[in-house]
Order: structure tokens, then C-alpha cells, then sequence
């Protein structure tokens, strides 16, 4: 297990736009492009092994590759690679982030210095959500994929801890991307309920079916 002393002051940041990482929950990648096969390698030589994950934070008019604020780190728990050098890995959400300043030097890949403040209960047990009404919930989500035509093993889902079943569908779910940053940045599990919520009433509404599609 990773402590607070173990987290680094500059973290290797990989910008995946509608990536969304959550602490305890995984999620995995396929790593192909030098620069990222690079930043992969190199956190491999580590005993942590962290990869900061990161929305790109995209401004209309202003082209500088810019980064949400928020972000999340993982450690590689999984990896393999395939007879063409490329890396199939998984990520374990450790922690979020907040991107002080990006660092310039010689990597192919991007690092940001970071702080590590207020997301201390991060490493800590798994979340708890003690307003959450499961039945509601899973009527709503029932609705949500016979609208977009989705199936999943219902059974798993009913049986899934309330952090395990949020989590897991805040990072599955097809949102778009800023709605992915709201859930990572919701302060707790319930704050993450309720958004997701907020975001399954609207698909249904109509109001987001083409982001949802994509």
C-alpha cells in the first residue's frame, strides 16, 4: 500500500482525453506511442511505479495543450507486452492531484509538479455511501441502458459495494469529457452519486444523447 510519504512532489502525467481514474478502482490501457512507451519505461524502474492520469483541458480560440487541475495518480498493478512492443497495462487508482505547474525539460513526455492537499482520505478504507438508495439507483440505470441499447451482468452490479459500483460506472459510462472531470473532482462518494445521477436523468432526457453515442 502507498502512503502520503511515498507520493511524489513531480508526478509523469499521461493527458487521455475521457480517461477518468478513480482511487482503489482500475483502469486499463493500451500503450503504443514512443513518448508514453517512454514515461511506461521509466516508471517501471521505480519502486512506486505511479502514472499520473489528466484530462487535457481543451479552451476554444487558445491552442497551448493545456491540463485540468485535477487529476488522478495510479500504479501499475498489471502489465504485459505484446510481440510488437507495445503495453497492455492497468493502472490502480492511488490518488488525486492538483497540477501546480508543468515542468519543463528533456522527457518526450510531460511532468507537473503537484500538491497532494486535501485528498488525503484518498488513501484511506474504501467510501461508504450512507444516503444511497440502491433500488432507485438501479431503476434509473435499467432505464439508462435499454434507452442506449447497453447490457451488463445485472447480478454483478446488485451485488457491487456502493464504491465499487459508482466508481466503476463513472469510469465506464460514456460522458463526455468534462462531465468525467466533474465525477473525479466530486468530493465524496455520495457528491459522485448524485452527479451521476444528475448525468443518467439527463441522457434520458434527451439532453446529452449525442456526447453519450460517441
Amino acid at each position: 500500500m502507498i502512503k502520503a510519504a511515498d507520493l511524489p512532489e513531480t508526478l509523469s502525467v499521461f493527458p487521455l482525453p475521457g480517461a477518468l481514474l478513480l482511487p482503489r478502482s482500475r483502469l486499463p490501457l493500451h500503450i503504443f506511442e514512443p513518448r508514453y512507451l517512454a514515461m511506461l519505461d521509466d516508471a517501471l524502474k521505480t519502486r512506486e511505479r505511479l502514472i499520473g492520469m489528466v484530462q487535457p483541458n481543451e479552451v476554444p480560440g487558445r491552442d497551448d495543450n493545456g491540463l485540468h487541475t485535477i487529476g488522478c495518480v495510479g500504479r501499475i498493478t498489471q502489465f504485459s507486452e505484446t510481440d510488437d512492443n507495445r503495453y497492455l497495462i492497468t493502472l490502480t487508482g492511488v490518488s488525486r492531484f492538483r497540477v501546480m505547474e508543468e515542468i519543463d525539460g528533456f522527457t518526450p513526455y510531460r511532468r507537473c509538479k503537484v500538491s497532494w492537499d486535501g485528498f488525503a482520505h484518498d488513501l484511506g478504507p474504501t467510501e461508504h455511501d450512507t444516503g444511497f438508495q440502491r433500488p432507485a439507483f438501479m431503476d434509473l440505470l435499467k432505464r439508462y441502458f435499454e434507452q442506449l441499447d447497453l447490457s451488463t451482468d445485472w447480478d454483478t452490479l446488485k451485488d457491487a459495494d456502493d464504491e465499487l459500483l459508482i466508481n466503476s460506472l463513472s469510469m465506464l459510462l460514456e460522458f463526455s469529457a468534462e462531465d468525467k472531470q466533474a465525477l473525479l473532482e466530486a468530493p465524496s462518494l455520495s457528491t459522485r452519486r448524485e452527479t451521476l445521477v444528475t448525468l443518467l436523468e439527463f441522457a434520458l432526457r434527451g439532453g446529452a444523447g449525442e456526447d453519450l453515442m460517441q
